[in-house]
């Protein structure tokens, strides 16, 4: 197959820093190689804990700023990782966090009663309507978003995957939809560097408190080691959600991880993973785009 339109992404996350936690690596991977990604963010992040004391009167029930705060710390992240387009689903605040309670670690539920806004909650047909409208614009050759089960249960995660699938289906341009998904294996393996390193500050879990798919249900894997520099960035731009901490960190070679307001840690790995949930799989094993025949997707050098 050859396509001779320009390879477009386009990704689908359902607040701020989840572009970043789950597909930092692969967003600026591929904008650097010259493809246009475009992001589509849900919410605005409203009920996410905040970690500096200083900052803590901003969240939900204090004063309730903090989704207007991340939205300038996604619009740093973005800067970090070379996203020229982002958007909110619906305009800005359109739809709302609606929150989450953890159920055990690593599983997340869905609040006993959310916002009147709450974007799990809202008309799923609207929502679908709104990405539609965006894929008619950008007309992308591949979108990536969540598994169904929303990665760890978060309902705004759940509800992007559905809209997502939903919208994706009407839309002639779309090839491929992908899910992103945390490869057990290597997130096993990441930890386990974590435990060798000295003065690692977070608390460290048990691989299974994690979540993460089985390596063999996983059909596609993007080596990110040369865009972790832009990754690591663009996950200290959200201060108010992400704690880093690097050691023996060298442009992308040593130890790295972050934690949420949990405190645990999570291990900055050299790849992300992804689940072909439709299209042809012929080519994906490395590439979003491979087997397409969308040129641009090469380096082009700094830029």
């Amino acid at each position: 197959m050859t396509l001779t339109a320009p390879p477009r992404l386009l990704l689908v996350h359902a607040h701020p820093d989840d572009e970043t936690l789950w597909t930092g690596g692969t967003i600026a991977r591929y904008a650097a190689r010259g493809v246009q990604v475009v992001l589509v963010t849900c919410t605005l992040g409203e009920e996410g804990e905040v970690i500096p004391d200083s900052l803590r009167g901003l969240a939900a029930d204090q004063a309730d700023q903090l989704g207007g705060y991340r939205v300038g710390e996604l619009r740093s992240a973005c800067t970090a990782l070379r996203v020229a387009d982002h958007r909110f689903l619906g305009g800005v605040g359109r739809w709302r966090d609606s929150g989450m309670l953890w159920e055990e670690p690593g599983k997340a539920g869905a609040l006993a009663e959310a916002h009147p806004r709450a974007f799990a909650t809202g008309d799923r047909q609207a929502q679908t309507e709104a990405l539609e409208a965006v894929l008619r614009e950008v007309r992308p050759q591949v979108v990536v978003t969540y598994a169904a089960d929303g990665g760890y249960g978060h309902p705004d995660h759940i509800r992007a995957h559905e809209v997502t699938m939903a919208a994706t289906a009407n839309s002639p341009d779309v090839l491929r939809v992908f899910h992103a998904v945390p490869s057990r294996g290597v997130t096993g393996e990441g930890l386990a560097a974590l435990a060798e390193a000295e003065g690692m500050p977070f608390d460290l879990p048990e691989p299974h408190e994690l979540p993460g798919v089985a390596d063999e249900s996983i059909s596609t894997v993007i080596d990110i080691g040369e865009h972790l520099p832009a990754k690591i960035s663009a996950l200290r731009a959200h201060g108010t959600q992400v704690k880093v901490w690097l050691d023996r960190w060298d442009n992308g070679a040593g130890v790295a991880a972050y934690a949420l307001s949990n405190g645990v840690a999570q291990p900055v790995v050299q790849t992300e993973h992804y689940v072909l949930a439709a299209g042809d799989p012929q080519g994906c094993a490395t590439d979003l785009f491979g087997g397409l025949g969308v040129s641009g997707t090469e380096p082009v050098g700094n830029r």
